[in-house]
């Protein structure tokens, strides 16, 4: 009896958060859509599903289903542990439940001649290869898809042998980290968890990184013309544990939150001039202190730029600077220097917590970003062409903003005080040069070039096409062995 034609099934994992789940929902798309796959979210939780998550997971296409696991029961968590922490603890808690679900997903179907499952593959996210037991229990294959750019990749790859070569903190390292094809990088400007070696979150990102060898691919989230050095020196190293990695970026969120009105901040860019407007935004959770928060409205306001401010409420504590669960808790407009919205009404529009990013970055008013270089917003900003100002944050956002200004030259970077403040003139100067200076025009120039090549990569016979390509070849062919 001939065997039936199969559709290939692969489960994703990501971790919480919806920074992670976004870019892996546009590789889903693109599985089903051009690969006629079918793909099945499995979503760890550490309490309630997130609202957002769930909405979002609902317009997706029929083929990409979604299970909510049970609870991580992290309640007893202490609230201050740090967001890394809790991801890897969350997807640690839900394997027993994972295991469950690859038990009903394996179940074999058996003919005269053989027996197949149409289950080709694992996908997780660098926060989730623990993850990996399980689907060697169940003979699928484990890969990683990585939300992240190459150099923090290399990072990763390199951080066993760094732990082994240095007993020091890396920020204390006198000279730079030099990954292959990589701008060299001080060890201060490392990604968060290796800013303290004694936490959990290094620990966390060590041990991880030391599994990166199982996987049998890493799908990332970048592409050749952007940061060739890195992925070429990662698939040219001839380190044998080193498995390939796979190029098929740029993935952006081509859609717009559902239920949410961003009309007033179209509307009042339609009045604009061309190029004219810098948006300033830092991502979905990103908080400043009330000090800063008050340099940044003061240097936006001596710029005398044209601005669109996606405004939050102010940490509440100098330990929760950076990173928060995205809703301001106050109302933001009252940590505004006064008299800044009267002053400023002609020029610049301020809303609270949230704009619809995708559709200010292709509009043809918005000439500059002033981002905390998370990987999604710099991904969106390439595809459409727009110039940054780099004003990292969190996780490996320094990482970013070195290669963005020092490699590729497609962003200015204001500098800080001695204190960690930026102070209102620099940051006035900054967003001048970029917006109506000769040094912003190269910069703008340069990104233009990098928004051409992304473009080019994801046609019919782009490199990132043909990466994508070579994944889905590898895991249909499962289904013939």
């Amino acid at each position: 009896m001939a065997q039936a034609k199969q559709t290939p099934h692969i489960i994703i994992l990501p971790a919480p958060g919806m920074g992670h789940l976004i870019p892996l929902a546009e590789f889903a798309k693109q599985l089903v859509h051009h690969h006629n796959f079918s793909v099945t979210f499995t979503i760890p939780t550490d309490g309630s599903p997130l609202k957002a998550q769930e909405t979002f997971l609902n317009s997706l296409p029929k083929s990409i289903n979604s299970i909510f696991l049970p609870s991580a029961g992290l309640d007893d968590i202490d609230v201050d542990t740090p967001i890394e922490t809790r991801m890897c603890l969350a997807i640690s808690q839900s394997l027993p439940a994972l295991r469950e679900l690859f038990k009903v997903l394996t179940t074999t179907t058996t003919t005269t001649t053989t027996t197949t499952t149409n289950l080709v593959a694992l996908v997780v996210d660098h926060f989730g290869t623990h993850a990996f037991d399980v689907a060697k229990e169940f003979k699928v294959s484990p890969y990683i898809f990585f939300p992240s750019p190459a150099i923090l990749l290399s990072l990763y790859f390199h951080l066993p042998k760094l732990d082994e070569m240095y007993s020091c903190d890396y920020k204390d390292l006198p000279e730079p980290v030099k990954l292959p094809g990589c701008v060299p990088l001080h060890g201060r400007d490392l990604m968060d968890p290796a800013q303290d070696r004694k936490g959990t979150p290094y620990a966390w990102a060590l041990y991880h990184s030391k599994r990166f060898k199982l996987a049998g691919g890493i799908i990332l989230n970048s592409f050749l013309d952007m940061e060739y050095g890195a992925i070429k020196a990662m698939n040219e190293g001839g380190d044998p544990d080193m498995p390939p990695v796979y190029p098929i970026g740029p993935l952006i969120q081509n859609g717009s939150r559902d239920g949410i009105d961003g009309s007033e901040c179209l509307k009042w860019l339609d009045q604009q001039p061309n190029g004219s407007v810098l948006f300033v935004s830092f991502g979905s959770v990103g908080v400043l202190s009330k000090e800063q928060l008050n340099e940044l409205a003061l240097g936006l306001e001596l710029s005398e730029q044209r601005f669109l401010w996606v405004i939050r409420s102010p940490a509440q504590s100098a330990m929760k600077v950076g990173y928060s669960n995205g809703q301001s808790i106050e109302d933001p407009f009252d940590f505004l220097p006064e008299g800044f919205m009267e002053r400023t009404r002609e020029r610049g529009l301020v809303v609270p917590s949230w704009a619809p990013q995708i559709k200010v970055l292709s509009h043809g008013s918005t000439g500059g970003f002033l981002t905390h270089c998370g990987w999604n917003s710099i991904l969106e900003s390439v595809v459409h062409g727009v110039p940054l100002i780099s004003w990292p944050l969190y996780a490996e956002q320094k990482m970013d903003a070195v290669m963005l200004v020092e490699d590729l030259k497609v962003s200015l970077r204001p500098k800080a005080q001695e204190n960690g403040i930026v102070a209102r003139t620099e940051i006035a100067a900054v967003v001048k040069k970029l917006m109506d200076e000769e040094e912003g025009k190269g910069v703008c120039m340069r990104m233009m070039k990098f928004r051409d090549a992304a473009a080019k990569v994801l046609t019919e016979d782009g490199s990132s096409t043909e990466a994508l390509f070579e994944v889905v070849h590898k895991w249909k062919a499962h289904l013939t062995t």
